[in-house]
C-alpha cells in the first residue's frame, strides 16, 4: 500500500489565552484572533486567577494580559507566570503606557509590552514573536524607555543611588518593599503580598524613598538589584 493516505499536519498553531476585565474587549479580541491559522484562542479569562486556572488546564503559549483587572491584577500575574509556567509567554495589552506599568510589566517577566493603539496585525505579530522566544514593543513603549534612559543618563551623577549601601534605619517592612519593587511589584500586586493597604504602602515607599534618596520606581528597581534584593 501506498502512503497517499497518510494525512500530513499542518502547521501547530499557537495556543492563546486573552485576558481582559472588559467582555466588550475581551470577546471580539478573542475572535479577531482566532481568524489567523496559526492562533488558536484556548481561554477568554477576566481576571489573573481565571488566566492562571486557564494555564494550568493548558496547554498554553501566550497570554495576552490587560494590566487593570479584578482579583490578581496582570503584573502579578505575569509575575506569577514567570515563576510558574516560565515556559509560557507573556505579552501585555493596556491602555497604561507609563514608566510604573512598563517596567513593572518587564520586570515581572512580560516579553512584549503593547498599548490598545495597536492594531491586529501588530498584536498577532507580536504574539508570534513572544511564541518564538523574541520581544516585542510597541513604538510608544519604545520611546518612553528611551526617554526614561536619557533622563537618567542626563541626571547629576551624585544623585544615582544605585551604588550606595542601604542605610542602616531601613525598617524590616520597607526592605520588603524595595525587595519587591525590584521583582516588578505594582503597589497592588505588594499589597496584595504583604496582605496590607495600598496606602500602607505608599507611606512604606514614600519612607522608603526619603530615608534612601531614591527619586523614583526605576531607580528603586535598580537599587534593589544592586543591594541583592532582586
Amino acid at each position: 500500500m501506498s502512503g497517499s493516505s497518510e494525512r500530513t499536519e499542518g502547521p501547530r498553531r499557537l495556543k492563546v489565552v486573552v485576558a481582559d476585565d472588559q467582555a466588550a474587549v475581551r470577546e471580539p479580541l478573542a475572535a479577531v484572533l482566532g481568524l489567523a491559522e496559526d492562533i488558536e484562542v484556548v481561554a477568554a479569562a477576566a481576571d489573573g486567577g481565571e488566566v492562571l486556572a486557564a494555564v494550568a488546564a493548558g496547554p498554553v503559549d501566550v497570554v495576552l494580559m490587560d494590566l487593570r483587572m479584578p482579583v490578581m491584577d496582570g503584573i502579578e500575574t505575569t509575575r506569577r507566570l514567570t515563576e510558574e509556567h516560565p515556559e509560557v509567554a507573556v505579552v501585555v495589552l493596556t491602555t497604561f503606557a507609563d514608566d510604573e506599568s512598563i517596567l513593572g510589566a518587564l520586570g515581572a517577566g512580560a516579553r512584549g509590552y503593547l498599548t490598545k493603539n495597536a492594531g491586529r496585525q501588530d498584536i498577532t505579530r507580536a504574539i508570534r514573536a513572544a511564541g518564538a522566544g523574541q520581544s516585542v514593543l510597541d513604538r510608544e513603549v519604545q520611546d518612553r524607555l528611551l526617554a526614561t534612559a536619557r533622563a537618567k543618563a542626563a541626571a547629576p551623577a551624585p544623585s544615582d543611588t544605585a551604588g550606595q549601601p542601604l542605610p542602616d534605619d531601613l525598617t524590616p517592612r520597607e526592605r520588603e518593599v524595595l525587595t519587591l519593587i525590584g521583582q516588578g511589584l505594582s503597589n497592588r500586586g505588594i499589597a496584595e503580598k504583604l496582605f496590607i493597604s495600598e496606602a500602607t504602602v505608599k507611606t512604606h515607599i514614600n519612607n522608603l524613598f526619603a530615608k534612601t534618596h531614591i527619586r523614583d520606581r526605576a531607580d528603586a528597581v535598580r537599587r534593589a538589584i544592586a543591594a541583592g534584593l532582586a
